[in-house]
């Protein structure tokens, strides 16, 4: 390979890597393996990407520099030929109330362009299309407002006061600043001088002779007063009416073409849009009207949330949960209004707006532009395969899967050039049937010219990969090398490479289907669900069968979290712990009574603190604390457990109270953390430090053993080791090894694992509680991270937990997994609303039998 098209890095040494020496091809995909935990997000992410976003930021001025904040250099001696990188994770997505799929997809802007400049609007009160008016109209709907204000004034009076009683003066107004900062002096000044003697600001009036006082942070409505005409005025002569019409042209002129007139009530009218029947006048149609992030647009009740408030899932009364104001609703194109099209899927936005027509050639012209950008927008959400997801979900509520193939739309939708493409399982939650489509796009984007790293497990991406590269032999400290790398497919027939995952790509080592599957009967205890129709869910009935492994499967979006987790979790946590969640989404559950706990093992972090780690999640800590304690220069000293925890006062470091680091506040800046120079890193103060442990007693005498920060600093493997003849903490550190994290430190930050890891240390918690014999555990995608060889491990653990008499139930798109539960449950067909039905239910090889079911075609492949 010639310098240019390579990537070269040399002496790759951040956090487990053994200074990795590596060359990638550029235009290219090349693919990271190996298994959970063996150094792939750490050369990928940590140092390949986070070297070429740094490179990027150290090229700007110093000034932009501010804003981006500092990048620390990587641990690695060299990289070259290095371009400016794209990372695209799980973990980034908002989970802001506001954004919704079409705002992060920028769909939403080009829509409210669409909606501004071909929108036609109409009076929500009549119903009537609402055209501008010209000035002579405006001049006979002020004379009717001021006839009426009359009427009804004299018909107040009794029958024998025949004389025409004068109604309130009526006042003709300029808006001329709308809801915009300033003090402006100069410009009622300026009126001043022009001749006229009287503003309304803010609703309240002033005259311009007088000192108007302006706060310049508040928003502002400024009203010129035009002109007073006395009530009662007689529009018939001509002179009057001249006046009337003068007025009118002079507030048109200066109030943007909109006029306030004021009786007993007041009519804003628009040389743009005013109804003329009944006076409902249309604000600036204009892309902001259509926001619900600006107070221009928003519904004023909810300020564009949809809710009640902020925490609550009542529905806003005023605008339906629309999130907009009524104006911006009763802008329609082909008679839907913007919240109406948001309301489709992807698939049926794409289909409405490929077979919009425009009545007239100019309103044609100006949606060629909007139209272009969202119709190509949406084609490549359909190419990532979310065809079924509805403009307006939540950004809260997608999957970290869905929300990394937007990210991945989106940029497709940049066509950048030379750029490296950095990804992190584009698979998850990907139904196989699909993964051909989102190959498809990554090819596509690499055609384009730029270099894609795809850290992946998924064995359609191997093998659609130009390159690959596996880390390793195993996890932690026993990874970190290069074990196996070159193009794809020669690399898989070379017998002189060989890596653990090559053995499972050649298929010299497999998942062995089971040999025997725990039988189903009717007549067993079964979870009965009744009824079910949370989000897309079509009033189905499942039945799940009591103490076996059942997978939930489907293509994405066939309703299978909403299944698991909006009907099963919830009711039944409703049930045991009184949860707060609303439960619901279905009639009914039977046979509650055969289960008294539910588990939610999701992948979201085990502690939001850095304090957190595996050993306190699995209650290990408190044990070593007192095994310290219990030391004879713990006790000559007075020493309690608490001495030992670096969460309170007593042995821990003040300086850096128990962190081992500082924190160092930046402006601008991201915050920098240094080693505490008191501690060193240590997190404890030098007495505490000066207590050792060892198993076999020998520190008492030579001082040999280790002190709690040497604990802390132990593998959880090393830790099973030396912890052996302690029962108690020997159990619970050894099934952290048994889920397969014995290369995790004891006391490594729970901020710092990936989702696969907490998920598996949460496993690791509830195998090493007392067994109630009756817990339904719930799992999402657990093979999520995790290498062919960790998805091995991760079904023994599985299996054990169904053997102690536990229900499984996971959500599942890894054919390994599915060939391996007792129970199936397909549902779909399809995605969004066109899934939601129960497709199958039965074994493994029924489900491959079944006609029709994606599911079951690749099943079948596998069996």
């Amino acid at each position: 390979m010639a310098k240019h098209d390579k990537i070269i890095i040399k002496g790759a040494r951040e956090h487990n890597l053994k200074n990795i020496n590596l060359e990638i091809p550029r235009d290219k995909m090349t693919v990271f393996t190996g298994l959970s935990g063996s150094g792939k997000s750490s050369l990928a992410f940590d140092t390949i990407f986070a070297e070429g976003q740094r490179r990027y930021i150290e090229s700007l001025s110093a000034y932009a520099r501010q804003f981006l904040g500092r990048l620390d250099k990587p641990d690695v001696d060299d990289i070259e030929g290095l371009s400016p990188a794209i990372s695209i994770d799980q973990k980034s997505h908002s989970s802001n109330p506001r954004s919704i799929v079409a705002t992060i997809t920028e769909i939403y802007d080009y829509l409210r362009v669409l909606f501004a400049r071909a929108g036609k609007p109409y009076c929500p009160r009549c119903g009537r299309e609402i055209k501008k008016l010209t000035n002579e109209e405006i001049v006979d709907v002020v004379i009717g407002i001021s006839e009426e204000n009359d009427k009804e004034n004299a018909a107040g009076e009794t029958g024998s006061a025949k004389r025409k009683i004068a109604g309130k003066n009526l006042i003709i107004l300029a808006p001329v600043v709308r809801g915009r900062k300033g003090e402006y002096y100069q410009i009622l000044y300026d009126f001043l001088k022009a001749g006229f003697s009287e503003v309304r600001i803010d609703g309240t009036f002033h005259s311009l002779r007088d000192r108007v006082e302006i706060d310049r942070y508040k928003q502002h409505t400024i009203e010129l007063v035009v002109d007073r005409l006395p009530a009662g005025m007689d529009f018939k002569e001509k002179d009057n009416r001249l006046r009337l019409a003068e007025a009118i042209e002079s507030a048109l002129k200066y109030g943007n073409n909109v006029v306030t007139v004021i009786t007993d009530k007041e009519v804003a009218l628009s040389a743009q849009f005013t109804c003329p029947h009944d006076g409902f006048s249309f604000p600036e149609i204009e892309p902001r009207l259509f926001s619900f992030n600006s107070p221009y647009g928003a519904c004023q009740e909810c300020h564009g949330l949809g809710t009640k408030d902020i925490w609550s899932d009542e529905i806003c009364e005023v605008c339906a949960g629309k999130r907009l104001r009524e104006e911006s609703l009763n802008v329609l194109i082909d008679g839907k209004n913007i919240t109406g099209v948001t309301a489709m899927s992807i698939e049926n936005s794409y289909k409405f707006f490929s077979t919009l027509a425009f009545k007239s050639a100019s309103d044609t012209e100006v949606a060629v532009a909007p139209l272009r950008e969202i119709k190509s927008r949406l084609k490549f959400m359909i190419d990532v395969g979310l065809e079924y997801l509805t403009l307006d979900r939540r950004a809260g509520t997608l999957s970290g899967g869905e929300a990394q193939r937007i990210r991945l739309a989106s940029q497709i939708g940049s066509r950048l050039v030379g750029t490296l493409y950095i990804l992190d399982e584009p698979t998850i939650g990907l139904h196989q049937r699909d993964n051909a489509k989102l190959i498809a796009t990554l090819q596509e984007l690499r055609d384009l010219g730029n270099t894609i790293i795809v850290v992946e497990h998924d064995e359609d991406t191997i093998r659609a990969s130009d390159h690959l590269v596996d880390i390793g032999p195993a996890a932690g400290v026993h990874g970190g090398y290069v074990v196996a790398e070159g193009p794809i497919p020669q690399i898989l027939k070379d017998p002189k490479i060989n890596s653990l995952t090559l053995d499972y790509l050649r298929g010299t080592k497999s998942i062995a289907t089971p040999e025997v599957r725990r039988k189903v009967t009717k007549d067993q205890e079964h979870l009965k669900i009744r009824g079910a129709y949370a989000n897309n869910l079509k009033d189905i009935n499942v039945d799940i069968p009591l103490r076996r492994m059942v997978a939930v499967t489907g293509v994405s979006g066939s309703g299978k979290s909403s299944l698991v987790y909006d009907v099963l979790y919830k009711t039944l946590a409703d049930k045991f712990y009184h949860a707060p969640r609303k439960a619901g989404g279905n009639k009914t559950i039977l046979g509650m009574e055969y289960v008294n706990r539910v588990i939610n093992i999701d992948q979201a972090a085990i502690g939001r603190t850095p304090r957190s780690n595996p050993a306190t999640y699995v209650d290990a800590w408190g044990y070593i604390r007192d095994l310290f304690a219990a030391t004879e220069s713990a006790r000559i000293r007075g020493y309690k457990p608490g001495r030992f925890s670096f969460n309170v006062r007593g042995g821990r470091c003040e300086n850096c109270e128990g962190h081992g680091t500082i924190a160092i506040e930046m402006h601008f800046l991201p915050t920098v953390y240094v080693t505490c120079d008191v501690c060193k890193g240590k997190r404890f103060d030098r007495e505490t430090l000066e207590v050792k442990y060892s198993p076999d007693g020998s520190s008492k005498k030579s001082g040999a053993g280790k002190n709690i920060y040497e604990v802390l600093k132990m593998t959880i493997e090393e830790a099973v080791k030396f912890f052996g003849d302690i029962p108690w903490l020997y159990d619970r550190l050894s099934i952290l090894e048994e889920v397969g994290l014995g290369y995790l430190e004891l006391g490594q930050s729970a901020t710092t694992l990936s989702g696969g890891e907490a998920q598996r240390v949460k496993l690791a918690a509830e195998l090493g509680k007392r067994d109630t014999r009756r817990t339904l555990y719930l799992l999402d995608e657990p093979t999520t991270g995790l290498h062919f060889d960790d998805v091995r491990q991760l079904l023994v653990v599985l299996q054990r937990l169904v053997d102690r008499g536990n229900t499984v139930v996971v959500i599942e798109h890894n054919l390994d997994v599915i060939k391996s539960a007792d129970w199936v449950i397909d549902l779909g067909p399809e995605g969004g609303e066109k899934g939601g039905s129960v497709i199958a239910a039965g074994t493994p090889e029924e489900i491959a039998r079944k006609a029709g079911s994606f599911t079951g075609e690749y099943l079948r492949k596998v069996l």
